[in-house]
């Protein structure tokens, strides 16, 4: 398939600027892949969907403040970087603007100067190799200095981000390491959760360090010609084994999110067993792929052209997903992070 079948219009006013009022009061599109059908729900109804005995894989990775904004030295112009991965300790290599001011040898400072960074290389497609100096712990002062690592679709030109510390993280949020949140878990409150135990289903925790691979944009238009970047995933022994034991016993296992997707589908043996541990998901998933885990998947709506949306394609059919989010953008539903949600049964 190529890039441009999985292309659509979306009117900017569908995009998301800010979070619902309640976290659990988005909508819901549920699609029926069987029956090849939909029809429109609440986030809030989702314990509906859930069965005694289904296990609800969730992704408890944690944003850190992954956007610095500063002043090269000595001229104090503005310096924005996004830290997207780190090589070593206190070198990172992070999306740069203006790059074109970024030399090897430039020098930023941040804040009251206490922490500071040095451009150290040049990289693809704007990127930079920066490394970083600071007085007591880097973690600490990222948290001080960095602000929210928001996607660039949010535009809130004058307006606080200050709601986003809390808003743009998940409420299991637990292992820091993302730079962008596991958006469909985003809609989680203390009492969906209290529901879908009631009902008799597991909530299962793993970690997939979100990274630049998830909204990397996709450079080629023939799709088998795509890699998604690998990111790093955790899952315990405890999590593997109630997931093994749940597919024994034909229980679903339903991913709350397409990274969740990513980490079972990556972690998955020659045997058809979840293997426990660390490792880095190297899957990149297309049209044509065979899942074998995921039964049910919960996402929010994705980019046109963007390698999740392919990836939900995969999972549900093209056509059927393209028509699906036509019908989202016909009803008036909210795109993208801090917008409404699909249920894949």
């Amino acid at each position: 398939m190529f890039l441009a079948d999985f292309d659509y219009e979306l009117p900017e006013e569908l995009i998301a600027q800010h979070p619902s009022e309640e976290r659990d009061a988005a909508r819901m599109l549920v699609l029926d892949r069987a029956g090849r059908t939909w029809h429109d729900s609440r986030f809030a109804e989702l314990p509906s969907d859930i069965q005694a005995g289904d296990c609800v894989v969730v992704n408890n990775t944690r944003v850190f403040p992954a956007r610095l904004v500063g002043k090269r030295e000595p001229s104090g112009g503005r310096v924005e970087l996004f830290l997207i991965r780190e090589r070593e300790p206190l070198v990172w290599e992070a999306l740069a603007r203006p790059a074109r001011r970024l030399q090897p040898g430039a020098q930023i400072s941040f804040g009251d100067g206490r922490l500071r960074a040095q451009v150290i290389e040049l990289l693809e497609d704007g990127r930079r190799a920066v490394r970083f100096e600071c007085a007591g712990s880097f973690e600490d002062a990222l948290e001080e200095f960095g602000q929210t690592p928001l996607p660039p679709y949010i535009k809130r030109e004058g307006e606080s981000f200050d709601e986003d510390r809390e808003r743009y993280q998940t409420v299991y949020a637990r292992e820091r390491g993302a730079i962008a949140a596991p958006t469909a878990g985003l809609h989680f409150t203390p009492r969906v959760i209290n529901e879908l135990t009631a009902r008799g289903a597991h909530l299962i925790e793993i970690t997939l360090h979100v990274g630049y691979g998830t909204f990397e944009p996709v450079r080629v238009e023939d799709l088998s010609a795509h890699s998604v970047a690998p990111e790093q995933y955790e899952i315990s022994e405890a999590a593997a084994q109630a997931i093994n034991e749940a597919r024994a016993h034909g229980r679903r296992i339903i991913a709350i999110g397409t990274t969740t997707t990513r980490a079972l589908e990556a972690a998955v043996d020659d045997q058809g067993r979840i293997r426990d541990g660390r490792s880095m998901a190297q899957l990149t998933i297309t049209p044509g792929y065979k899942f074998r885990v995921v039964d049910a998947l919960l996402t929010n709506f994705h980019l046109p052209r963007s390698s999740l949306l392919v990836l939900v394609a995969a999972f549900a059919g093209r056509d059927l997903v393209m028509a699906a989010y036509s019908h989202a953008v016909k009803s008036r539903y909210r795109f993208y992070s801090y917008g409404d949600c699909m249920l894949i049964i």
